[in-house]
């Protein structure tokens, strides 16, 4: 059992940035960082299975590919590295790169690698706040700069790159033509409302991407069996016994947790295991309470059920 206020690892990175707010009070030092991890406080707690993390960029990354489980698994790792962004704030020109413009052969992909025209093939688009990018393992892509993102991916390192804009970086050729699928990419799937507070961003087999948006001073109960993963966009809300503001997560898992939210409401990034949404992972305390106001309420599983209030003669 746990609700945790998660901690900040700094990555530094040569596209990133030395300016981190409003998101983190993180000192750059005059060094670029390019991603702030979200970790569980103690370092000897089970590995989670997902991965959160803030992502800033003042030039381009790298252009690269994920493994999928299959093809991580057949090199000794754990598991591959499908991911989802969230863009959190984007300038005018910002674009990400998602697949390639047509399909390609694993020799022509290679041919591409070692030339460096793979830079002239994937599909850029232009992006802005708010938007979702799901990107499966085997997806070539890319993330342009001007950007600031949240990314909830499998919890996995593994980059292969296939074009690195001159930084003198190690390309992984082979690595990068085996774990690639090299053609466009599927299309995205519209995001869609589970609820009047909760949307559904991307539903995968690894994970579930939500954006809460709860009114404030609401009282609600998350209902975390697995682990989840909140993050604050914007407002304020008390979750457990911590305090959560703009940037700072919360790690949940088999455990219940209270969600007061402050006097602004909430937007929140919600992420947890897949393969589907989870329907009573959020209740509303307020409406159930409302409800049943002369009873007791009491949790079976997902489910409130009300006792009878005390009789009146």
């Amino acid at each position: 059992m746990a609700i945790e206020h998660a901690r900040m690892r700094a990555v530094r990175k040569p596209w990133g940035s030395t300016d981190l707010l409003p998101w983190s009070e993180v000192k750059a030092d005059g060094a670029a960082v390019g991603e702030l991890w979200f970790q569980r406080p103690d370092a000897d707690a089970p590995a989670s299975a997902l991965l959160l993390k803030l992502l800033f960029t003042t030039e381009p990354l790298s252009i690269q590919v994920h493994p999928d489980d299959a093809f991580a698994h057949s090199v000794g790792l754990a598991n591959g590295k499908t991911e989802a962004w969230y863009i959190l704030s984007a300038t005018p020109e910002a674009q990400v790169a998602v697949g390639l413009k047509r399909q390609h052969t694993a020799a022509q992909l290679r041919a591409s690698i070692e030339d460096g025209s793979i830079a002239d093939l994937i599909q850029w688009r232009p992006v802005r706040k708010d938007d979702v990018i799901f990107v499966p393992a085997g997806t070539i892509h890319a993330i342009g700069a001007g950007l600031v993102l949240a990314e909830i991916q499998q919890s996995s390192d593994t980059t292969y790159r296939l074009f690195d804009h001159g930084r003198r970086r190690e390309i992984h050729v082979d690595s990068a033509v085996a774990a690639a699928n090299p053609g466009p990419a599927a299309g995205q799937s519209a995001a869609r409302r589970l609820s009047d507070f909760r949307s559904v961003l991307v539903a995968s087999r690894h994970f579930v991407l939500e954006r809460i948006d709860l009114p404030e001073n609401s009282s609600w109960q998350l209902n975390a069996e697995r682990e989840a993963w909140v993050l604050v966009l914007e407002g304020h809300a008390q979750i457990g016994l911590v305090n959560a503001f703009v940037g700072e997560a919360i790690f949940v898992e088999a455990d219940q947790a209270s969600l007061k939210v402050g006097s602004h409401g909430l937007k929140a990034l919600l992420a947890y295991p897949g393969p589907a949404p989870i329907r009573g992972l959020l209740q509303d305390l307020d409406r159930t309470k409302a409800s049943f106001p002369d009873g007791e309420l009491l949790r079976s599983g997902n489910h409130w059920r009300a006792t009878p209030g005390p009789s009146i003669h």
